[in-house]
């Protein structure tokens, strides 16, 4: 197990460009393991840095060595949806079970409201049981099971169809303008 796993608590800070080659092991992993995404490989730093809010991006690091990572994408381009964002959290798997992703998840909700956001969502694959009980432990709901909505072609689930199950959070800040 790492060091940095074991000393210092992790600290939660905005995720950089030199933050990477580390967020990318991390997704890696993730990937991998085959319960975090549909993803099968992760994207370059471009496409990354493109897809997610500069202001939602975050890392959890202890010491100098990053533990996880959280960020947002839009939803929509359309104006009416500029409140409502996808979120990820990834867990590197020796810091897994150690209030990472929960430290990490409650400072995005955080940053999400600052920055005027009012819905967070994800999809979860039903047996990812830690990841459905962080996010509901954060204030998300259940919306609804999406039955058989992707085909996964990686990992140890390579060809099998796959539930998610659709979760929100919806902020404080809803209708009070």
């Amino acid at each position: 197990m790492p060091a940095a796993v074991k000393g210092a608590p992790p600290v939660v800070r905005p995720l950089l460009a030199s933050d990477w080659p580390a967020v990318r092991t991390i997704y890696a992993a993730g990937i991998a393991a085959g319960q975090a995404t549909f993803e099968d490989k992760v994207p370059g730093w471009e496409a990354f840095d493109s897809a997610h809010l500069p202001g939602l991006r975050l890392v959890a690091e202890a010491g100098n060595e990053i533990l996880g990572w959280a960020a947002a994408s839009p939803v929509s381009p359309r104006a009416a949806y500029r409140g409502v964002v996808e979120q990820s959290v990834y867990v590197a798997p020796a810091a897994q079970g150690r209030g990472v992703g929960r430290l990490l998840l409650h400072a995005l909700v955080a940053s999400a409201e600052n920055s005027g956001i009012w819905t967070l969502q994800c999809s979860i694959f039903p047996e990812n049981t830690v990841s459905l009980a962080l996010h509901i432990a954060e204030g998300f709901r259940l919306v609804g099971r999406r039955e058989r909505v992707a085909k996964m072609i990686h990992g140890p689930h390579a060809g099998e169809w796959r539930d998610t199950l659709f979760l929100e959070r919806r902020s404080g800040i809803v209708g009070t303008d």
